[in-house]
């Protein structure tokens, strides 16, 4: 069997090939590349939009870590303390991490305890009253880190919190046997003021002291208060007295309860704090100013409103046109009020000059209807009132566009007829 041979043939070349032939099929497919393979626009915005959420969650990933890590005794991190920790533990400090109101209760009321409030703002107004009254009958030493104004009312009653200040390295300017063999320290944060008698100021700041202590009348315990816990950092701890003084403060019992607050603390179920506390310091401040910067970019960026320029067009429209679409406008709003009071106020203007009327006069009725019924008005049937043009010129409201039709009509019939009578000329006033 013989294969048939191939009907396809090769495309005409040469001067006499059509023009169409000479083109590849390529270039005019709707499937050609380089067309149906380009991404529309908005595959391109939901692209962004998933690299920003994205983006957002590995922030928010690396910030919760670094919040974890702050100021734990476990963590190598560089807000961490797990050097301290180390540094206390080769002075034969027991420490323990501790995370709820019920542990830091026992160890305040230990005598060799060392109680250490890592972050005194968490703490809810339950286990605030709770810890106030442990702090009461103990006699351990507590140290507070950077506590606020709830905190310190709370469970430092004769002390008062100020304004913040930069953290630098302060001299001790205290008498107390600690400060001065720590010497200078990178302290400051917030400051602090006491009325507690035989209470230590030490490191004193632009608005008080970054490190107060308040010794127990009865007893050897004792709550010291310091302005910023960042000291304990790991990056900070080599830095100037900052290890000597974390060792006194810190070691001075044999054992150590580092109290990390946790939302998981049963007692925090019981925290009346609203939304407005869970954010940061100074939120408030910082909306105000971005508040004023918007309006001053605002304010910046308007445009005052100048003179009406006229813009001249650049073809004549007709003027049935230019009424058209008025009329068009008027029609799809339902204006059959504006509709029938500018028709009637331009019949006026037309028929005032043509029965000797001033043109300021054209609106009034007692004016204009007068002189309109001298040559309009027809013999009234005996007993009837003359007709008068008062309610076609100045009457209500059409009530449907037919109503609003016939007026048109009866406008311009008015008009003939007072040109008619007035043999077309218009009486000057």
């Amino acid at each position: 069997m013989t294969r048939a041979p191939s009907l396809r043939t090769a495309p005409p070349t040469g001067p006499d090939a059509p023009a169409d032939a000479a083109a590849p099929a390529s270039g005019n497919s709707a499937t050609s590349p380089g067309r149906g393979l380009r991404p529309p626009r908005a595959r391109g915005l939901l692209l962004a939009l998933l690299f920003l959420l994205l983006a957002g969650l590995a922030i928010a990933a690396l910030s919760a870590r670094s919040h974890q890590a702050l100021l734990d005794p476990r963590s190598p991190a560089p807000n961490g303390s797990r050097a301290v920790a180390q540094l206390l533990a080769s002075h034969g400090v027991d420490i323990r991490v501790i995370t709820t109101t019920e542990d830091a209760t026992r160890a305040a009321s230990r005598t060799d305890t060392t109680l250490l409030v890592s972050r005194p703002e968490l703490l809810g107004t339950a286990q605030l009253s709770t810890l106030r009254t442990a702090f009461a009958t103990g006699n351990g030493r507590t140290v507070l880190l950077a506590p606020d104004d709830t905190a310190t009312a709370a469970l430092a009653p004769r002390v008062r919190t100020t304004n913040r200040t930069a953290i630098s390295t302060r001299p001790a300017d205290c008498d107390s046997e600690y400060a001065a063999k720590a010497g200078p320290v990178e302290l400051g944060g917030r400051g602090y003021t006491t009325s507690a008698a035989q209470a230590d100021t030490c490191y004193p700041t632009e608005h008080g002291s970054a490190l107060v202590r308040i010794p127990q009348a009865e007893d050897n315990g004792d709550t010291v208060i310091l302005g910023t816990g960042e000291l304990l950092f790991n990056e900070r701890l080599a830095a100037e007295g900052n290890a000597s003084l974390a060792v006194q403060l810190l070691g001075s019992r044999s054992h150590l309860a580092w109290y990390l607050p946790s939302p998981t603390d049963p007692a925090a179920d019981s925290n009346e704090s609203g939304l407005f506390s869970l954010l940061p310091d100074g939120w408030l401040w910082g909306s105000a100013q971005l508040a004023i910067a918007v309006g001053l970019a605002a304010l910046w960026r308007a445009r005052r409103l100048g003179a009406v320029v006229v813009d001249r067009i650049p073809v004549a429209v007709p003027a049935s046109e230019t009424t058209e679409g008025r009329a068009r406008l008027y029609h799809r709003s339902g204006a059959r009020d504006r509709a029938a009071e500018t028709l009637r106020s331009a019949a006026r203007e037309r028929l005032a000059p043509l029965v000797g009327v001033a043109p300021e006069h054209a609106h009034v009725r007692t004016a204009l209807c007068p002189a309109l019924d001298l040559h309009t008005a027809d013999p009234p049937p005996n007993g009837a009132e003359p007709a008068t043009s008062a309610p076609l010129l100045f009457g209500p409201t059409p009530a449907n566009d037919a109503e609003l039709v016939l007026l048109s009509e009866q406008l311009d019939r008015l008009q003939e007829r007072i040109k008619s009578s007035r043999g077309g000329k218009e009486r000057r006033p």
